[in-house]
């Protein structure tokens, strides 16, 4: 089974930046992950007209993986998921786009894509975390 690809539609320049993140960690991964910057001038029928640049004929599943619910790159991502299912593409979107989710994206790709759904969405929320505030260091000199 070929591996899923992945396709980052954020702010721009979000979906960059965070291929960008992922290629310091997983260089030779990285190198396939699709990505999408929306420019606020941008609105969800310019995303729709890169569908056939950006995924072309394959019929490889594809996870969308987008920012913020409900902004400009969510509805290019819904477009681009409608987009997929009408040319035969099985193609899932997840929201909340974090370096965390996109590096379990990455590492689990070859799984099928609901498992690799799965495996994106609970990095994503594992990577969050608040990390209580410590007591301040005693200085070497006060040792």
């Amino acid at each position: 089974m070929p591996a899923c690809r992945i396709l980052i539609v954020a702010h721009t320049p979000l979906a960059n930046a965070l291929k960008a993140c992922a290629a310091h960690v997983l260089a030779e991964l990285a190198q396939d992950v699709l990505t999408l910057d929306v420019q606020p001038t941008h609105d969800t029928a310019w995303g729709l007209a890169q569908a056939p640049a950006l995924l072309g004929a394959s019929q490889t599943p594809v996870l969308l993986l987008t920012d913020v619910v409900g902004a400009t790159p969510y509805h290019v991502a819904c477009a681009l998921q409608q987009w997929c299912a009408a040319h035969g593409i099985s193609a899932q979107v997840l929201t909340g786009a974090n370096l965390p989710m996109l590096l379990r994206s990455l590492t689990y790709r070859h799984e099928p894509l609901p498992v690799l759904l799965e495996r994106a969405q609970s990095g994503g929320v594992q990577g969050i975390a608040a990390v209580p505030s410590a007591a301040p260091s005693p200085s070497p000199a006060s040792a």
